[in-house]
């Protein structure tokens, strides 16, 4: 019996991060042929990856290779990215989450790919940092590009609101920020939001729009999720309060060595990213109040954080925090 054809062809940056293999499953359940265009690694090469996807190598930031080892002149009906820079320092965030996509775009376009889609991040809304100004940037070009587009914002990750389990495990405070209510998120999962991206696709209603989008069940602040940890492990709740000035004292002096070295430099830049997820919300931002919205905020999928630390805590989960290790101690969203 012959096989059927593909429903679409997909060409997928991103397939190696947690949420690209996600989306690579859940391209690959509905049926298309996906190809994905991953940093050549001799040591493993597939990565994991399922046998079905298909791979091509090369630097995403090489417009040459983008579009001769991983287009190769072929026929696609759609771009998806999961691409993002991995620490959101402004050089990397500038390389990746504007310029490499620009050029998947360009190439894409010429190509007569007619549709993309991008997972961007709902922390956009207020663009104080370099990463999310690289982002807008990009998304500003999609918009104008002509193609069918959905950009997809998510909220928190599970990965990213996991990084002090090890810490309360060895009988450790949870870290919070002023009281742990400075900030809320609806937190998603990778297979919900990876569902919720290969459904843009076909959805007529995520066509040429901007979507926020979390997980099931209400906004959660820090407090909350430090809380669920200590009853899970059956601990009495025990937090200790960071304070936002200490932050701000630690950014100051970075900035100062920043001037003559090149580390502190990168070390203010990630504690800029730091404070700002310890005072932001990653929720809807309603512009006629500038406050964060729960209601607002769109929820999606079933899996729920506190689920997801049962699992974690009973080593049926894991998590690779990657770069957000650097956040790992962090209790405000991601």
């Amino acid at each position: 019996m012959p096989m059927s054809k593909p429903r679409m062809r997909v060409m997928l940056l991103g397939a190696t991060g947690t949420i690209g293999r996600a989306t690579l499953d859940a391209l690959l359940a509905r049926g298309h042929e996906v190809v994905c265009f991953l940093r050549a690694d001799p040591q493993s090469p597939r990565r994991g990856l399922p046998e079905a996807a298909i791979l091509r190598f090369g630097e995403v930031t090489d417009p040459q290779a983008l579009a001769r080892d991983g287009f190769c002149g072929e026929s696609f009906d759609a771009l998806v990215s999961c691409l993002a820079s991995r620490t959101g320092q402004p050089a990397e965030a500038w390389a990746i989450d504007h310029q490499a996509h620009l050029a998947a775009l360009h190439i894409a376009q010429a190509q007569g790919v007619r549709q993309m889609v991008l997972l961007s991040a709902i922390c956009v809304q207020r663009p104080l940092l370099a990463f999310q100004q690289a982002k807008l940037a990009f998304e500003s070009a999609l918009i104008a590009s002509g193609l069918t587009y959905s950009i997809v914002r998510p909220t928190a990750f599970f990965k990213s609101l996991s990084g002090q389990v090890a810490r309360l495990r060895q009988g450790k405070p949870f870290l919070i920020f002023g009281d742990g209510q400075l900030t809320a998120c609806k937190p998603i999962s990778d297979a919900d939001l990876a569902e919720y991206l290969a459904d843009c696709l076909d959805n007529p209603l995520r066509a040429n729009q901007i979507l926020p989008i979390g997980g099931p069940g209400p906004a959660i602040t820090p407090r909350a999720q430090g809380e669920a940890l200590f009853r899970l492990l059956g601990q009495t709740p025990k937090f200790r309060s960071v304070p936002i000035g200490l932050m701000d004292a630690i950014i100051a002096a970075l900035g100062l060595l920043g001037r003559l070295s090149p580390k502190a430099r990168e070390k203010a830049e990630l504690a800029k990213i730091g404070r700002y997820y310890a005072t932001q919300s990653m929720l809807v931002l309603n512009p006629e109040t500038d406050r964060y919205d729960p209601e607002a905020t769109p929820s999606t999928g079933t899996d729920t954080l506190f689920d997801f630390y049962a699992r974690l805590l009973r080593d049926e989960a894991a998590v690779d925090l990657g770069a957000h290790a650097v956040f790992a101690t962090k209790a405000a969203s991601p």
